[in-house]
């Protein structure tokens, strides 16, 4: 069964505001009901999207590789459908090393605080590094079915 979301929009300063109360009813001790990452590591992972729009960090997909984005990802990442549980994920997404909790939590929250502050004229046509340019409404699917993924995972 193909679940669609009721998609909120992540550039309202109520739904950031719920996205945030839903982190912080994360501890350091919470358990993810799937996968394998600790929430430190989830929260690190969650700040990877913001990443790539906010830091130069990480490697720009070369040309092929963009095709290959466009054409076969871009959809599932900035569409309504909901992410399977697992979901496959790009290389630089993936968190490895320890990360500390409190430190990836008030990283992750300035981000979203930030996005929402900008709001989604700041985000209309905005290129992004995958996938080209992108509308708002497709900003707003990917930062929110992302983050509402990985909240999800952690019971929250």
């Amino acid at each position: 069964m193909v679940k669609f979301l009721s998609m909120k929009n992540i550039f309202q300063f109520e739904v950031t505001q719920s996205i945030i109360s839903r982190i912080n009813q994360l501890s350091s001790e919470s358990q993810p009901l799937w996968g394998r990452m600790s929430v430190a590591q989830m929260l690190a992972h969650c700040s990877v999207t913001y990443e790539l729009v906010y830091e130069n960090i990480h490697p720009k997909p070369n040309f092929f590789m963009k095709l290959v984005l466009r054409f076969f990802v871009k959809n599932y990442v900035v569409g309504e459908k909901a992410f399977d549980k697992s979901s496959k994920t790009a290389p630089y997404f993936i968190i490895k090393s320890d990360k500390d909790f409190e430190f990836e939590k008030k990283r992750l929250v300035s981000f979203i605080n930030k996005t929402q502050q900008l709001g989604e004229p700041f985000f209309e046509g905005k290129e992004s590094v995958s996938f080209g340019k992108l509308t708002a409404s497709e900003w707003n699917n990917m930062f929110y079915k992302h983050l509402d993924h990985h909240l999800n995972q952690f019971g929250v």
